[in-house]
């Protein structure tokens, strides 16, 4: 009777441990932008814009557009604060460029609409997704500088710093 009993609960044990693995398989498995990384980039960006005299905010969200990382330059103003995260939330919730969701709405009226799609939205140049490894992870958003073309530059120098590829539209 005990190797029955054995042999069951071995059987039922098996079928529960294959029944795990097939749901484990099926659930979802995404990159996690690292928060050492995260850390990296905003630092590299804060950098590359002090070196050519612009105090700036720099954020860096995870693919969901939740913060990881936030700093803010000696001197910077206190609307670069939300900027750089409204930019960086956009960068990663769209997947794109800031800059060049701007110039797409500005060219097809009727994409006006995606100003209005919640209150994280803001579409201005300064906000770049991060891809690794060929998944979006996050964004970096830079505010502060004078002129979006330059948060672009330090947002890309921070993307640089993590090995990061930014993906910024050649200017027409």
């Amino acid at each position: 009777m005990d190797n029955v009993l054995l042999r069951h609960a071995v059987l039922v044990g098996s079928l529960m441990f294959g029944s795990a693995i097939a749901v484990a398989q099926e659930v979802p498995k995404e990159s996690v932008l690292p928060l050492s990384l995260a850390q990296r980039a905003t630092q590299a960006a804060i950098d590359a814009c002090k070196k050519d005299g612009y105090r700036v905010s720099v954020s860096v969200v995870d693919r969901a557009g939740l913060l990881r990382t936030m700093g803010r330059a000696d001197g910077a103003g206190p609307h670069t604060i939300d900027s750089s995260r409204k930019k960086a939330y956009t960068a990663a919730s769209l997947r794109r460029a800031t800059s060049e969701l701007a110039d797409l709405m500005s060219r097809t009226p009727t994409l006006q609409a995606l100003r209005d799609m919640n209150e994280q939205i803001l579409m201005l140049g300064g906000g770049l997704p991060i891809e690794l490894g060929g998944e979006v992870v996050g964004a970096i958003g830079v505010g502060g500088a004078p002129g979006t073309h330059l948060d672009d530059a330090c947002a890309e120098a921070g993307l640089d710093a993590i090995g990061a590829a930014p993906k910024i539209p050649a200017a027409k």
